[in-house]
């Protein structure tokens, strides 16, 4: 007969309420190799940074702290439990305030929320969030590796390090979350520095990856840590006699009003928004702000886009992930259609410029499949225009 299958325990105290334990935990002993019921570890004996190791041997991109689960890992874009029992409301609050200062413990219990940088010595850099659910601490820590990947290590194409090259203008790398905006504007940033002289400012919340002084002079400031302000550090940036400034997301108009003016005022500036392509990145920074400004931020963000980098991370057959990169430049074609307002014609100009080095996401999706590193399913979930890459996918002209 057939050995019945163990259901992990879920210990309780009195902080924790009753939860069911998911289908997948269960089912985890199946379907993980090495993963097994019998021998889950206990959380209390454990240090945060011994989940971090676990999690980091695994290759994971992403570590999870909630109640009622052990810690959960993000492996090749699919979650997945480590080999702890799940944790109690006790457990989880351990493992995250044992890290914290005094003044973010006192931050995040006034507002909930707490972003910050973690080390762990030999191991990675971690973007740590704090955050509160159904009355319980919960983390997502974000693996930020400590070396900087090369240009080359990463396969992006040589059209973005022309694009790099430029004196000053607005660079924007996009994508949803989990994309690796924050590694390709690393890897284009680290590449500036290894090859052009010059004062490169950071703004970030928090650090993530930690630049070395090369050719360049590096200062990386990190809100709650070195401003108490983001739209005052960004104010401030003019008298710091920056070359390149990295401002890290455009998340409101503040910001965008800021990257904009700096890129207009002789600085190449590097951003990030969770758009996914390159008209679509234009519309948002339009869209921002007030309807009776549009035409002219229409007309500031023509004179200053030198590029867009838009990204997707897809699971690769066999294992891992690569990325499809669509790349728009700010060309002169380009810019007369964001200040005319006709994003819609921006895919039909990407398309023919391929001889500049410009390509769409379907294409770059087209790409991946002929060469059998994703699956046709796959890229269809992803395509823009899903008729278009089929075409494409097939050999026709688009």
């Amino acid at each position: 007969m057939p050995q019945a299958q163990q259901t992990p325990h879920v210990p309780q105290d009195v902080h924790t309420r009753e939860v069911e334990v998911p289908k997948f935990l269960i089912e985890a002993e199946s379907s993980i190799p090495g993963y097994s019921v019998s021998e889950l570890k206990n959380p209390v004996d454990h240090h945060i940074d011994d989940v971090l190791r676990m999690a980091m041997e695994r290759k994971a991109s992403d570590i999870h702290i909630t109640v009622g689960l052990p810690p959960m890992i993000r492996l090749d874009g699919e979650i997945q439990p480590l080999p702890f029992h799940p944790l109690t409301q006790r457990d989880a609050r351990r493992l995250i305030y044992d890290v914290l200062s005094n003044e973010q413990l006192e931050r995040f219990e006034t507002t909930h929320e707490l972003d910050f940088g973690y080390s762990v010595k030999d191991l990675a850099r971690f973007r740590f969030n704090v955050y509160m659910q159904r009355g319980s601490v919960a983390g997502a820590l974000r693996a930020i590796p400590t070396k900087i990947p090369a240009f080359e290590t990463l396969g992006l194409p040589q059209t973005i390090r022309e694009m790099c090259k430029r004196t000053s203008g607005l660079i924007l790398v996009t994508g949803p979350t989990g994309s690796g905006k924050t590694t390709t504007i690393a890897s284009m940033i680290d590449d500036l520095n290894e090859h052009f002289p010059g004062h490169i400012l950071t703004i970030e919340d928090p650090v993530e990856y930690i630049h070395k002084h090369k050719r360049c002079m590096v200062n990386q400031r990190e809100l709650h840590h070195d401003t108490y302000s983001l739209h005052d550090a960004l104010r401030a940036v003019l008298r710091e006699d920056p070359d390149i400034v990295l401002v890290g997301e455009l998340r409101d108009l503040g910001t965008i009003e800021a990257a904009l003016t700096l890129s207009e005022t002789g600085h190449l500036v590097f951003g990030t928004l969770h758009t996914r392509n390159a008209p679509a990145t234009v519309d948002r920074i339009i869209d921002v702000f007030p309807s009776e400004q549009q035409d002219q931020i229409r007309v500031l963000l023509g004179n200053t886009l030198e590029g867009v980098v838009a990204q997707q991370l897809l699971p690769k057959l066999g294992g891992g992930r690569c990325a499809a990169i669509e790349i728009m430049m700010g060309t002169p074609a380009i810019k007369n259609l964001i200040r005319e307002g006709k994003t819609h014609q921006m895919y039909s100009i990407i398309e023919m410029s391929g001889g500049v080095g410009m390509q769409t996401m379907d294409k770059a999706l087209c790409d991946l499949y002929r060469a059998g590193f994703v699956s046709f399913d796959e890229c269809m979930t992803r395509a823009i225009d899903k008729d278009n890459f089929a075409r494409l996918a097939k050999g026709q002209a688009a």
